[in-house]
C-alpha cells in the first residue's frame, strides 16, 4: 500500500508559478514511477503532465513541456511539480500518481487531488 498526500495548489495569476508537492508513505517509493496528472473544469479524463521513473527519466505532457519541471527526493519520498509561465489552461486538479510493481501486479495508486487555479 502507498498513501500519497498533494500541497502546494491555489491561485495564481498568468505568468506566475507554483510548486506542487506529493508526499508518498510506504517504503517502496524508490521503485515507483511517479508522475502528475491533471482534471480540468468539465473535463471527465485525467490527463499526464509530467512523469518521472526510479531512475530520473522524465517525460512531459506537450502542453506543459518547457514551462514545468518534475523532481523526486527518495530519501524524502516526495515528487514535485514546478510549473512556470502558468496559463489559465492550465486550471485543474493535479493529481498525484504512483505506478508500483508489486508481485508481478502492476498497480496504481492516487492521491486526493490539489486545486490550481491560473487567472488571466
Amino acid at each position: 500500500q502507498m498513501q500519497l498526500v498533494e500541497s502546494g495548489g491555489g491561485l495564481v495569476q498568468a505568468g506566475g508559478s507554483l510548486r506542487l508537492s506529493c508526499a508518498a508513505s510506504g517504503s517502496m517509493f524508490s521503485r515507483a514511477v511517479m508522475g502528475w496528472y491533471r482534471q480540468p473544469p468539465g473535463m471527465s479524463a485525467r490527463e499526464m503532465v509530467a512523469i518521472i521513473t526510479g531512475g530520473g527519466n522524465t517525460d512531459y505532457g506537450d502542453s506543459v513541456a518547457g514551462r514545468f519541471t518534475i523532481s523526486r527526493d527518495d530519501a524524502k519520498n516526495t515528487v514535485d511539480l514546478q510549473m512556470n509561465s502558468l496559463k489559465p489552461e492550465d486550471t485543474a486538479v493535479y493529481y498525484c500518481k504512483a505506478n508500483l510493481l508489486q508481485g508481478g501486479v502492476m498497480t496504481n495508486y492516487w492521491g486526493q487531488g490539489t486545486q490550481v487555479t491560473v487567472s488571466s
